[in-house]
């Protein structure tokens, strides 16, 4: 592998691994897989309709091999509705355009030669999670992403493997649950040194961790533990931390400390490879270029990345949040411009759309299993300013049910009902000290996004953002006169975080502390750090740390 965030599923690791990324035909015409058809990097140079022919040849690399081997195969991401053919034999569908999926295709597979074709739909019906796609893009709407977008790859395994872990962290001590046919495995776990080795036969089992060893994980020092699980005929290797998100009071806590969010918007779009980042150690920059401001958040906004965004995070100390990814209509009146005037109420028990529901439902009990290991996520968003709003109430209580080692912002902005772990405001085009309405932190879940343009770096004639600045200079000014007038005082009523939109320019959108092509930091970086440093005073001082 060319860097170490090119294996696709870095919480699972096995060595049996074959990518199938590069080459392929798409519709007869040559692209690159993973990126999606509308992305510069894919290469692709045909149409782009509805509906959508894959096709790629591979043998099976030598290690591959074997009578008692089953092979798997992996999609990391598909948009939207995919059928999978291996030598023209339909192994099986897949609806939904952000989570992975794979099918085990041994009985498929032939001597030498083997054809995969995939067939996709993808009409971006709202029926389905669609994000920020719109088909005609503009404003904050943003160019499409068709088929297959993420890492296609072949796994081998064995009888009685490893299927799936899951890894429940608190303090002192680790909750693991494993899936396997195996009677027994073996579990080993490193910290500086190899201090556990032991045999087990529960599927689920307690590991305490000595106190010599114990090693908590926080933004300044984001230890991992590396964990490695044996069966007679399986190896996969893994990492967990030890930490708590709780919400007490107005406070949300991190390993049992008040913690203050300094956040921002993070869409995931790259100018060349849009839905994916030339390489996957991008990510890497992207939350270094972060930190570098001052920021320890990023709010993954109504998109799931590929798992190496998060391995990223979890490595560099970077907390997330995560959005759930909407499905369902957008009203520009009813969710846009009558809350922005003050009309922020609306029922949501909403009868007659029972099949948008039961999508949703299940894609955001799919998202939640599957980035649960992962310590930097510290809370969800289950709807933003009411698009595709249902029943946010149920939602909530059943992802409280499913995950209660997270918050949730169950209503971000407005179109608030009864439940929600914190009370969440988005604030543009003016600055307000924020008042605490509901007995419970406060997070500016969006505010800012000041606009800047800088010459030779941007993507569209068109401009789109909240409130104009022409310099560097000018831009910190903005932002540092926010901060003053509406983080800071509302520090004393309960605020918790604040998320400033956003990391960087995407298409029309001119409001990014970066560039588009991220070649331009377009704020001072040095007056930002200072101001954060500022902010996490104001606020230890308030709680007294």
């Amino acid at each position: 592998m060319k860097n170490k965030y090119d294996y696709p599923r870095p919480q699972l690791y096995r060595e049996s691994f074959q990518s199938l990324d590069g080459e392929w035909l798409l519709n007869q015409q040559i692209i690159q897989v993973p990126y999606p058809p509308q992305a510069p990097l894919s290469c692709y140079q045909g149409e782009i309709g509805e509906h959508l022919h894959y096709q790629k040849t591979f043998i099976l690399d030598d290690h591959m091999l074997g009578k008692e081997k089953s092979i798997h195969l992996h999609f990391g991401a598909v948009d939207q509705i995919a059928k999978v053919y291996i030598n023209h034999q339909c192994v099986g569908e897949h609806q939904g355009g952000y989570l992975p999926f794979w099918f085990d295709i041994t009985s498929f597979i032939q001597d030498g030669e083997n054809l995969l074709e995939v067939q996709v739909t993808d009409q971006l019906s709202d029926l389905y999670p669609y994000g920020k796609q719109k088909k005609k893009s503009g404003g904050m709407w943003y160019t499409p992403v068709s088929g297959i977008w993420q890492s296609v790859w072949l796994e081998a395994v064995q009888s009685h493997y490893i299927q799936d872990l899951k890894i429940t962290p608190s303090l002192d001590q680790i909750h693991l649950h494993i899936e396997t046919t195996a009677d027994y495995y073996q579990v080993s776990i490193v910290a500086d040194e190899l201090f556990l080795k032991e045999t087990f036969h529960d599927k689920d089992i307690d590991i305490d961790i000595p106190s010599s060893y114990r090693h908590l994980w926080t933004t300044e020092n984001p230890y991992l533990y590396r964990i490695f699980i044996d069966t007679d005929n399986d190896h996969v290797e893994s990492y967990f931390s030890l930490r708590t998100v709780e919400v007490k009071n107005q406070d949300i806590l991190l390993n049992g400390k008040p913690i203050f969010i300094h956040g921002v918007l993070d869409q995931g779009y790259f100018h060349d490879g849009l839905y994916l980042p030339h390489q996957m150690n991008e990510y890497e920059k992207d939350i270094l270029r972060m930190k570098e401001l001052g920021f320890n958040c990023l709010r993954k906004h109504i998109k799931v990345e590929p798992e190496a965004f998060y391995f990223a995070c979890d490595q560099l100390g970077m907390l997330v949040i995560q959005d759930h990814v909407n499905n369902g209509q957008y009203h520009y009146i009813r969710d846009t411009v009558l809350p922005n005037l003050g009309f922020k109420y609306r029922l949501d028990h909403v009868r007659g759309k029972q099949l948008q529901k039961y999508i949703f439902q299940k894609h955001m009990l799919d998202t939640l299993k599957h980035l649960y290991n992962h310590p930097c996520i510290i809370g969800y968003t289950i709807f933003n300013e009411g698009w595709g709003q249902i029943q946010a109430d149920n939602m909530y209580q059943l992802c409280q049910d499913y995950d209660s080692s997270r918050f949730y912002d169950a209503t971000s902005g407005w179109f608030h009902q009864k439940l929600s772990d914190v009370q969440s405001e988005h604030v543009y085009f003016r600055n307000k000290v924020l008042k605490n309405k509901q007995n419970r932190p406060i997070l500016l879940s969006e505010c800012g996004g000041y606009t800047r343009i800088v010459d030779q770096h941007v993507y569209s004639s068109r401009h789109y953002g909240y409130g104009t600045t022409h310099s560097e200079e000018e831009l910190t000014d903005q932002m540092i006169k926010m901060y003053e007038e509406m983080v800071l005082p509302s520090i004393d009523h309960g605020l918790c975080g604040c998320i400033y939109t956003q990391l960087s320019d995407i298409e029309d959108e001119i409001n990014g502390l970066y560039t588009y092509d991220r070649q331009v930091c377009k704020v001072n970086k040095q007056r930002l750090l200072k101001l954060q440093k500022q902010i996490q005073k104001t606020f230890e001082e308030k709680k007294r740390i």
